[in-house]
């Protein structure tokens, strides 16, 4: 077998190729595209024969190089520049750093520590078009928040009485009302016809007139005021950033529809639904994260470990103590906290699981996490066996001594 260790950048990648002693075989700077798989394939072919023989230790697991990596059939191995950084540390205490050294660091940490790293395992074309539409979907999403949160601190600094007539600035109702008047003079000047218009254009269907009394009662509440001109410069800035979330509540509708026509498609779809807490959207934002490879976790464990769920312990002499997991993959964090907060309201037992974490004395944070982590051992218990969920199956260990005692 051979070792390579490859430091990737935008334009270019660096190779150094060593055998099972260390001693190197070869190194090159290959250029991204076509032309650089080709030199990486001419490099390698030299002295193997066959493409499993070639482990490659890189620090990303995605990109066109190393999809065409993983799709000739080398051993990838993802490695996580921390952990490269520290490597680098145990054999130079020079401080001394370059793109060729980070290749040769690479190959040495593959050689003689892959079983520490994971395997760059290849999912489907289905499950990776999955991840592409979640990621854009959630990615839209944050920036809606963040669009959100900008607009709701410019209205708290002259245009108080929106804040009172809205609670949702991503709404349809306060996007259509603030786009007619996006200053505290235009507010008050809104009939209800013309609110109640706007939020027909919103999409209200209901208690339409009700919900124009309420507008126009706010807007035209008692407020202190800015100096007309500054007024008038902060509703310019409101109307664009009303424009920005308009725009990302339209794209992310569009995404998440094409995010539901790809999740559907997945053999695996029907028995992520059947989980309590995960409808389409959050589904397809686990199954996009944690792939369909179906020897990638050997163990619910791993799996865990991977989603940043289980905790990790930290023990010197006669101290210990057990810390939340923050290196993780932050969007899989993310979904598997909402899943864990929507599942107690759709399983008895995991609702049981968060009252009895939090009689023990946990936050309500350590005890979503703590929901999360068993929530990820039942989907892999699910998905190795390809099996739809029961409440009783995956809670009947907590639901059996309950009915004892009553």
């Amino acid at each position: 077998m051979i070792f390579v260790g490859v430091d990737w950048a935008e334009a270019h990648h660096d190779v150094c190729v060593e055998d099972e002693d260390g001693k190197r075989l070869g190194k090159a700077r290959l250029p991204e595209g076509v032309e650089g798989i080709a030199r990486f394939h001419d490099l390698v072919g030299d002295h193997v024969e066959e493409p499993g023989e070639v482990v490659i230790g890189i620090e990303t697991d995605r990109g066109l190089f190393v999809t065409a990596l993983v799709a000739a059939g080398y051993q990838v191995f993802a490695v996580n520049p921390m952990s490269t950084s520290r490597y680098r540390d145990r054999h130079s205490s020079s401080g001394a750093k370059s793109d060729p050294g980070d290749a040769k660091v690479l190959a040495d940490m593959v050689r003689t520590d892959r079983h520490n790293h994971r395997l760059v395992a290849a999912d489907t074309e289905t499950v990776q078009a999955v991840k592409v539409l979640a990621r854009a979907h959630q990615s839209m999403v944050w920036s809606r928040m963040r669009q959100a949160n900008q607009l709701r601190s410019t209205l708290r600094e002259f245009y108080p009485a929106a804040l009172v007539a809205f609670d949702d600035l991503t709404s349809g109702d306060a996007l259509e009302v603030l786009r007619i008047a996006p200053t505290p003079e235009l507010g008050k000047a809104l009939s209800r016809s013309k609110i109640a218009a706007a939020l027909r254009r919103g999409g209200r269907q209901r208690r339409v007139d009700d919900r124009a009394v309420e507008i126009q009662g706010a807007l035209r509440s008692n407020q202190l005021g800015m100096p007309s001109a500054v007024s008038t410069a902060m509703g310019t800035s409101v109307m664009a950033s009303v424009a920005v979330i308009a725009t990302l509540v339209a794209q992310i509708k569009a995404l998440a529809e094409e995010l539901e026509a790809g999740f559907e498609k997945h053999p695996d779809a029907e028995v992520i639904r059947s989980l309590p807490g995960l409808g389409i959207i959050l589904g397809a934002r686990v199954l996009g994260e944690f792939g369909d490879e179906p020897n990638r976790y050997c163990t619910a464990k791993s799996r865990k470990n991977y989603a940043g769920t289980s905790p990790i312990t930290r023990a010197s002499g006669t101290k210990r103590v057990v810390l939340a997991r923050y290196a993780r993959n932050q969007r899989l964090a993310d979904a598997v906290y909402l899943w864990a907060f929507a599942a107690m309201n759709a399983s008895p037992g995991a609702r049981g699981l968060y009252d009895t974490r939090r009689a023990a004395g946990d936050t309500h944070h350590a005890a979503l996490r703590a929901l999360g982590n068993r929530l990820v051992g039942i989907l892999h218990g699910c998905l190795e066996h390809h099996t739809a969920y029961d409440e009783s199956v995956a809670w009947g260990h907590r639901i059996a001594p309950l009915a004892d005692v009553a």
